[in-house]
């Protein structure tokens, strides 16, 4: 077996128990991993320099396809109810098939951190089959000291091979694509899929297993802070703004999906950021899309000109999940150390494609709790097959996939931490105005930044604040700079009557999915639903 790179040569692959494999190459950085993934046509080159890479049939994550080994440790302690159970004896089998796989194989080791908190952190090394992979990973998670690699041991172990089919009846699973974690041993198992979010997705699954033992609190979320040191924590799902209004050129970005809160502040997961390339444009996100002209980046499913390589940024012909992984110092203002202090304000982000909710909102803590474990926002007519009205989208936490424990574990944590430091929240939509998706407008930008702004320099909290009668909301009646009919979301609906039946069934959407947590949380909690706010009318 050939093996290159700076690695600890008493930590090899054939101490996991790899054999056979032809060659390994250790911690390789950006041009030998372009040398390698061009010479393997598993990429092209874009102006620029950043590498444009396609991953087949799966163009997002494969959650039905994800499993959590079921054994002593993890009988009563996971959320089976949320995780796919796979027996012991079945991983087992798994894990000897992918150690047979790899033989004969080239691969390619990126040993890294997960957590910028050394208390927190998981050494984790991730072994890929594609070196755009690795060249990803090396991207999203922390790299250590070029010094640190040779003594490096790691928690955690991740194997990624795109090119392995799972059998269903052998391995305990659902289809040929298998993502097998093993809570305890500390292993993961990616086959049979080429998106290469599950592997970062993967690290974090692990922190939010981990770090509630130690009562510190996992977070989907970005978190950037002000120049008076205040920390802005967003809670958000996909779509909804969170990498872009993080990434603010006034504000230092801690980073853009993936944090801790523990008893000295927050800290990132992660060293690079994954952002959504749709619709990217060089004026209403110039940060971001700098970086698609950068050598190092990783762009997932752009579509480019066949003869120019120059991206085209508004087609979805392959997915509309196309994606952006570059490392964190690509913005000028982010934070070498990734961590910060205790939030001042929490920013929960909605896209509301029902165009009812006010686009900004201030929330007791028993409403940050209600909205924190609904999750909510919606999807668009067009972004999903089959979807061709606005339809709502509910992941508890703003993260349910990637939980092992019950969501109210989670939901009780960030409580706590709120009522501790005296954090403000907010809810801040970034969907639609003047109507649903299809006749009213998205929110606009400035519109959105203005709102945040107030909200973060804390001048929103000196605002006049009225109580929507469909959600309970404390809703600012004027901000400057911002029209006052756009706070008042009925006013720029032409039907009064239209808008009254689309918000009361947005309501009763929300009472229905929180059925599943009403014996989880006290009677403060239930009472901030909107169903009963307008019970009690």
């Amino acid at each position: 077996m050939k093996q290159t790179g700076i690695f600890n040569p008493s930590f090899g692959i054939d101490q996991f128990g790899l054999k056979g494999v032809n060659s390994v190459a250790y911690n390789l950085e950006a041009p030998m991993l372009y040398e390698e993934s061009i010479r393997r046509n598993e990429s092209v080159i874009a102006p620029g320099g950043a590498i444009v890479a396609e991953t087949g049939v799966h163009t997002g994550r494969s959650p039905k396809d994800k499993f959590t080994v079921r054994d002593a440790t993890t009988e009563t302690a996971v959320w089976w109810g949320n995780n796919n159970a796979m027996s012991v004896e079945h991983f087992n089998v798994l894990l000897e098939d992918f150690k047979k796989a790899v033989e004969g194989k080239d691969l390619f080791v990126q040993d890294l951190y997960g957590a910028a908190d050394p208390v927190f952190r998981v050494r984790t090394r991730v072994i890929c089959e594609f070196a755009w992979h690795s060249l990803f990973i090396r991207n999203l998670l922390i790299r250590p000291r070029q010094e640190e690699l040779a003594s490096f041991m790691s928690d955690m172990t991740i194997i990624d091979l795109p090119s392995f089919r799972a059998d269903p009846k052998r391995h305990g699973c659902r289809t040929e694509t298998v993502i097998a974690m093993d809570l305890t041993r500390k292993i993961v198992l990616i086959g049979g899929t080429s998106y290469a979010g599950e592997m970062k997705k993967s690290v974090f699954t692990y922190l939010n297993w981990t770090l509630p033992a130690s009562k510190a609190m996992p977070m989907h979320c970005s978190a950037n802070i002000g120049k008076d040191n205040d920390v802005a924590v967003f809670f958000g799902l996909s779509g909804t703004g969170k990498t872009t209004l993080s990434q603010d050129p006034n504000r230092i970005l801690i980073g853009d999906d993936e944090h801790g809160w523990s008893k000295d502040g927050v800290f990132n997961f992660e060293g690079g950021c994954y952002a959504k390339a749709i619709k990217l444009s060089r004026e209403a996100e110039p940060e971001i899309y700098a970086t698609t002209e950068r050598f190092g980046t990783v762009m997932e499913n752009v579509v480019l000109d066949p003869v120019t390589r120059v991206p085209n940024f508004d087609s979805d012909e392959k997915t509309e999940n196309t994606r952006i992984a570059y490392p964190l110092d690509f913005i000028a203002n982010s934070s070498d150390t990734g961590r910060g202090g205790h939030p001042k304000n929490i920013v929960m982000l909605t896209c509301d494609a029902f165009g009812v909710l006010p686009p900004i909102a201030k929330l007791d803590p028993a409403q940050a709790m209600y909205h924190f474990l609904s999750g909510y926002t919606a999807k668009v007519a067009g972004t999903e097959k089959g979807v061709t009205e606005p339809e709502a989208t509910f992941s508890t936490c703003f993260g349910h996939p990637f939980l092992p424990r019950h969501a109210s574990e989670y939901g009780d944590l960030l409580r706590e931490l709120i009522a501790k430091h005296h954090v403000d929240c907010w809810l801040l939509n970034t969907g639609w105005t003047g109507g649903k998706e299809g006749v009213g407008r998205r929110m606009p930008i400035r519109v959105t930044r203005r709102l945040l702004t107030a909200a973060l320099d804390g001048s929103l909290n000196k605002a006049d604040f009225r109580t929507d009668p469909y959600f309970g909301l404390a809703v600012p009646t004027s901000v400057p700079g911002v029209e006052p009919h756009i706070l008042d979301p009925v006013r720029t609906w032409a039907s009064k009557s239209e808008f009254a039946h689309t918000a009361k069934h947005l309501v009763e959407m929300f009472a229905k999915n929180f059925v599943q947590f009403e014996k989880h949380v006290d009677k403060v909690v239930r009472d901030a639903a909107p169903a009963s706010r307008i019970a009690a009318e």
